[in-house]
């Protein structure tokens, strides 16, 4: 990788605006940093290493004052590893619940879907009705919709919330 590349090589390669980058500068996200002698920013193979792993942070939902603690964290070194650790291991299980979420949610989808294929299917084979009209029942949606799927759903909610799966507030 070159030694220094500039902000719009940076947000080519970050997917970040020009715009973002120097806001992460200036809220300290990002060192300051280095300039070249007319006073454009260049950006060092370290601050590409950062910037990736602020992405990662930003992309598991970390909000941006998480991030800054991180990052101020960060910036006192090997002495605060312990602190950084416990907070990444905080925002992991966070993660881990919302994908727990996304998994329950996605399998509620997919059965909902099989269940509109087999009644599909059944309403191909049926003849219709010799008065021309349906007799009234049950809509396809009534039918699979459990209280014990939905209680399982809440302490996933709840961790989305930055509520731990026991505590109600």
């Amino acid at each position: 990788m070159e030694t220094s590349l500039t902000i719009a090589e940076v947000a080519r390669r970050t997917g970040l605006t020009a715009y973002t980058l120097r806001y992460y500068e200036r809220i300290g996200l990002i060192a300051a940093v280095s300039r070249a002698p007319g006073g454009q920013r260049r950006y060092a193979s370290a601050d590409m290493d950062w910037l990736a792993f602020l992405l990662r942070l930003r992309e598991t939902g970390m909000p941006i004052q998480g991030m800054q603690a991180f990052a101020r964290l960060r910036s006192q070194g090997d002495a605060s590893v312990s602190e950084r650790r416990e907070m990444l291991e905080a925002h992991l299980a966070e993660v881990q619940a919302r994908v727990q979420a996304l998994q329950q949610s996605m399998q509620a989808l997919s059965l909902k879907i099989d269940h509109y294929r087999a009644i599909e299917g059944k309403v191909k084979t049926k003849r219709p009705s010799l008065s021309g009209t349906a007799p009234k029942r049950k809509t396809s949606d009534d039918e699979h919709t459990s209280k014990p799927e939905q209680q399982q759903r809440q302490p996933a909610l709840r961790a989305r919330a930055g509520q731990a799966p026991g505590n109600r507030r």
